[in-house]
């Protein structure tokens, strides 16, 4: 199969006859065998109805709805793991991704070798309480990543099948899909500028609350992909630095005081000097940090999967 197409959707019943009919016209033009997989993420709306219509008359329609409403990073985790096609793409159901794109997005994957294409809005009709804070986390998930795609966020992304089977979506992390496989080891990371349309029906189902647990789950992944397999390297290090830097105020406190002696001076009592209250909390933070990496490493090497590598390509090993 060429192409599986993943959906999430909350409450979309009015666009997807439309979204559907879209996309079958684009697949059917191109000749690509394909599937659609609609994730309902707990609707109550007549999404799931629209659904069971559409998969009546058309085959390649499958479909998956959760009990309640878990959120995009479960929706596209589901999906992910029933999608065969040997393109995996990712779109929105709000009819604010165009399905034109998707021919030219799987051309980069296969002819110019991507393993991931992301999609740019770069002209969006967004409101404007949308649109900064987003140029915001864009600039910031940069700097972070290191990966320099200007449109994190864009719900059309494009996956070569192995890169999608490689991630654990969670949380927030559909928005930090190419942080993932880039840190998995997935490098080549394409982008490619695309419409982006007004919304038609309903309206957005992010809120605020995404712009707090966004950049704590980005901070979850890079600490993860980084140390998950070698915790003592982060908060042994860390607790090396405060424990070092306990003990010189120490020393520099007890010296100070031993010269206050020698001087004649009786009267200075070292609980009097700050420097001593900062270098006692050095000291407990660097133990406690020793510890938390200590307990980290037990727990990190008695893990089912702490031998777990991804394998790119194998030769006469069968």
């Amino acid at each position: 199969m060429n192409i599986s197409i993943v959906i999430p959707l909350l409450n979309e019943a009015e666009s997807l006859p439309e979204l559907h009919a879209w996309i079958k016209r684009v697949m059917d033009e191109h000749a690509f065998s394909y599937e659609i997989i609609f994730i309902d993420d707990g609707s109550t709306d007549e999404s799931w109805s629209v659904i069971h219509g559409l998969q009546n008359e058309n085959t390649e329609v499958k479909a998956l709805k959760f009990r309640r409403n878990y959120g995009k990073s479960a929706a596209l985790n589901e999906g992910f793991a029933l999608a065969k096609g040997d393109s995996v793409f990712t779109m929105d159901a709000d009819l604010q991704d165009s399905p034109d794109e998707l021919p030219e997005m799987h051309r980069m994957l296969w002819q110019e070798n991507f393993d991931l294409v992301s999609g740019w809005k770069k002209k969006r009709y967004d409101p404007i309480t949308k649109t900064i804070p987003t140029k915001l986390y864009n600039w910031a998930t940069r700097k972070m990543s290191g990966i320099y795609l200007h449109d994190f966020n864009c719900g059309l992304k494009a996956y070569k099948n192995e890169v999608v089977k490689s991630v654990e979506v969670y949380g927030e992390m559909h928005r930090y899909i190419p942080v993932m496989a880039h840190r998995a080891g997935y490098k080549k990371i394409g982008e490619k500028v695309v419409i982006h349309r007004a919304r038609q029906y309903g309206e957005t189902k992010f809120g605020l609350s995404r712009f707090i647990r966004g950049p704590l789950d980005l901070l979850s992944i890079i600490f993860v992909s980084k140390f998950g397999k070698r915790p003592m390297h982060f908060f042994g290090f860390w607790g090396a630095i405060a424990f070092l830097a306990g003990f010189f105020l120490t020393a520099y406190v007890l010296i100070d005081k031993f010269i206050a002696l020698s001087n004649g001076v009786t009267q200075t009592l070292v609980t009097n000097n700050p420097l001593f209250y900062l270098a006692l909390v050095m000291l407990i933070v660097g133990s406690q940090l020793f510890m938390g990496g200590f307990l980290a490493e037990m727990v990190s090497r008695n893990a089912p999967n702490r031998n777990k590598y991804e394998i790119s390509e194998h030769l006469n090993l069968d």
